[in-house]
Parts: structure tokens; sequence; C-alpha cells
């Protein structure tokens, strides 16, 4: 009994990001973007599908890069070069004390973000107001 509720917990948790995946895809509506993750860890699902669409150009920044492909950056004081021309940035369970500087970012540079908190957490965003979005499994918070 235990393995069937096991079994069912995980296949929701991957069918939960996979939804994720397919919201940020949905929003580019197949047109070429640019899209950031930033503080990408070692958690690299999204990124791995993102990757893979021909119209999405992807940037990984982490203050403490896990392989060659993800950019040191620091977002509390971020290199804005970096994030020219983004259309989209997106954090997986970023730390709360770091979700006030990427509103400040993806209002400094005129993108959506799409912050994913863990399952519990409120968000810490200061005065900026995101909307919940519920897809599907999945759940986050958008600013358009």
């Amino acid at each position: 009994m235990l393995l069937i509720v096991l079994t069912i917990y995980i296949n929701l948790r991957i069918k939960m990001w996979q939804d994720f995946a397919e919201y940020i895809l949905n929003e580019t509506k197949n047109r070429k973007v640019k899209i950031a993750e930033v503080g990408i860890g070692r958690f690299s699902l999204i990124s791995e599908i993102l990757e893979k669409q021909d119209n999405i150009t992807l940037i990984k920044t982490d203050i403490n890069p896990a392989d060659p492909t993800i950019i040191k950056d620091d977002i509390t004081n971020p290199d804005l070069k970096l994030y020219r021309d983004v259309d989209i940035i997106y954090s997986i369970r970023p730390p709360s004390e770091l979700q006030p500087y990427l509103a400040g970012l993806a209002d400094e540079i005129g993108c959506q973000l799409i912050i994913k908190p863990l399952t519990n957490e409120d968000l810490n965003t200061c005065r900026v107001k995101m909307k919940l979005k519920n897809f599907k499994k999945a759940s986050f918070y958008i600013l358009r």
C-alpha cells in the first residue's frame, strides 16, 4: 500500500513540473523569446524542457553555478547586460529575501516574472503584487 501511495505522489510531482513547463511554453506563443532562469541551483528539469525548444533562447544564472552552462550572477546586484531582451524570468523556490530583487529586475527590464515558491511559502516581493496562478497541477505567481 505504501508503495502505491508513494508512486501516486511521485507521479503527481512530475505532473506538476510538466504543467509548470507547459505554462511557460504556452506564454511564448511559439514566437522567438529569451527566457532567464534565475537561481537555477541543481534542479534542471524545467530548463531541460525549455532548451529543447527552437524558439527559446535560455540563460541560466546562479550565484554558485553548478556546471559550466550556468552563468554566475548575483540577483542582489545583477549584471543587466545578461538580461537584455529577456521576455520571461522565472525562478523556482527562490529564498524569500531574494524575491524582491527578482521583482525589481523584472520591472527594470520590463519582462514577465514567474515565481514558483515552496508549496507553503508566502511571497516577499515587497510592494509588488503578484497574481497567484493555478495551471493544471502547478501553482505559482506571475507578474506581467
